[in-house]
């Protein structure tokens, strides 16, 4: 069943973001071989470096936006979030570098996101790796594309697995948690591959190179997941919380509090089904 985000094009809307992520991963390497100013972020959950090529690209995007779309909201990880967002059907959701820690660790691992949300749904995503230059693009009903230097636009397409046993885990970087453990043990996952940014992850599942990945915390945000999710689903994957609820745009918590599943569809049902159990042993109720 087609949607009315289905009927539109958004022509205008995906060439300006990807100008948009080009030109802000061409801020980014500016400062790649550093020296970085790095502060550390506070919020209510968790602590975050932020270095100033974060706030460049984010002045970058957030301004051009605001010059070629002043009707439209916008969430940007740098900027200061107001509720005047919540009063406005489109929204574009920003994350200037995600993956910080990757830029700062000189691992390559950081991409410049940029979706688009209507009526609470994600529209039009733009993932870009500034390093490797590959750049990720999808607009609903449209399908997703990736875009590598010298080569014509590719169409992207997630895998067709369906045992758990012969699927490859998209994992983060950081120290992963005994739950998490516990979760890939019990799974009994083929192998995994680990990399920073939700974004690049999602490239991972969109190129086959993985078919699953999971994050347990509530410590992701609408700018992390916005992007990535329109681009995994218009290659045939599905993202849901860990319950198997779709994630929710454009809402005053900018947390997604009830973590994400990100699959390739055919093998998400069992996916959701085989962690139930594992987060009623842990006490996760959702939120």
């Amino acid at each position: 069943m087609t949607t009315a985000l289905e009927h539109k094009t958004y022509d205008r809307e995906l060439r300006v973001a990807c100008e948009l992520a080009r030109a802000a991963g061409a801020a980014i390497l500016e400062h790649y071989e550093g020296p970085l100013n790095i502060r550390q972020k506070t919020s209510a959950d968790d602590i975050e470096p932020v270095t100033q090529a974060d706030t460049i690209a984010n002045d970058l995007i957030v301004g051009r936006l605001k010059r070629e779309f002043p009707d439209d909201g916008i969430l940007a990880e740098e900027s200061v979030d107001t509720e005047h967002r919540l009063e406005k059907s489109r929204v574009w959701m920003v994350d200037p570098l995600d993956g910080t820690n990757g830029f700062i660790d000189g691992n390559g691992d950081f991409a410049v996101q940029i979706g688009l949300s209507e009526a609470g749904q994600c529209a039009l995503g733009v993932v870009y790796q500034p390093l490797p230059g590959v750049l990720y693009r999808a607009v609903r009903g449209q399908g997703t594309w990736i875009e590598r230097p010298k080569f014509e636009p590719e169409r992207a397409n997630v895998s067709t697995k369906r045992e758990v046993s012969e699927m490859r885990l998209a994992a983060s970087r950081s120290h992963r948690s005994p739950r998490m453990n516990k979760v890939v043990t019990q799974f009994g996952f083929k192998e995994e591959v680990q990399r920073g940014s939700v974004g690049i992850k999602i490239g991972l599942l969109i190129e086959q190179q993985c078919d699953v990945y999971i994050h347990l915390s509530s410590r992701t945000k609408q700018w992390d997941t916005c992007a990535p999710e329109v681009i995994l689903t218009e290659a045939g994957g599905r993202m849901t919380d860990l319950f198997g609820y779709p994630l929710n745009y454009n809402v005053p918590d900018v947390q997604n509090r009830n973590g994400l599943v990100a699959s390739n569809f055919v093998s998400h049902d069992q996916l959701i089904t085989k962690l139930a159990p594992l987060l009623h042993e842990f006490g996760r109720e959702r939120i």
